[in-house]
């Protein structure tokens, strides 16, 4: 029995060390930020939409690029955020080279497609996903705080 546990132990010991090891790399790597933030966009409003973008840079500036993962969706009327009309354009092109990821509606833009005859042009860069919405429930799921300017 002795001899039983031992060997438990060792085990138990060696896959606690090797989760720890793998956890440290991948922080190390980058691949896992200490924080991580999705902030929502669902208004046209230019000065809210400037907010975000805003507290998007902030919080890199305040915990260190390599430190936060920020994530802007941007649904609905946000979704002008996005496009290549918005007045935040050549913000969002600088930003999405320095790791924020920029996320719009899928939804959206098949709704604006079926009332013009046509989807927006986004900005390059930006990632299209199925639903903004649900995008947002998605990473706040895996442990995203969540902010809405």
């Amino acid at each position: 029995m002795h001899t039983y546990i031992a060997k438990y132990f060792k085990v138990l010991m060696f896959g606690s060390m090797l989760a720890f090891s793998m956890h440290h790399a991948q922080a190390a790597d980058g691949f896992e930020p200490k924080h991580k933030v999705v902030i929502q966009v669902s208004t046209a409003d230019p000065l809210v939409q400037k907010i975000a973008v805003n507290n998007a840079v902030n919080l890199q500036e305040f915990y260190g690029i390599d430190n936060v993962k920020v994530e802007i969706v941007a649904y609905g009327p946000g979704l002008s955020l996005l496009t290549a009309a918005s007045g935040q354009k050549d913000r969002v092109k600088s930003l999405v080279n320095q790791d924020i990821t920029f996320s719009a509606c899928a939804n959206t833009m098949k709704g604006i497609k079926k009332k013009t005859g046509k989807e927006p042009t986004l900005i390059q860069g930006v990632t299209v996903v199925p639903a903004g919405v649900a995008r947002i429930v998605e990473l706040q799921e895996q442990g995203y705080s969540y902010v809405r300017p």
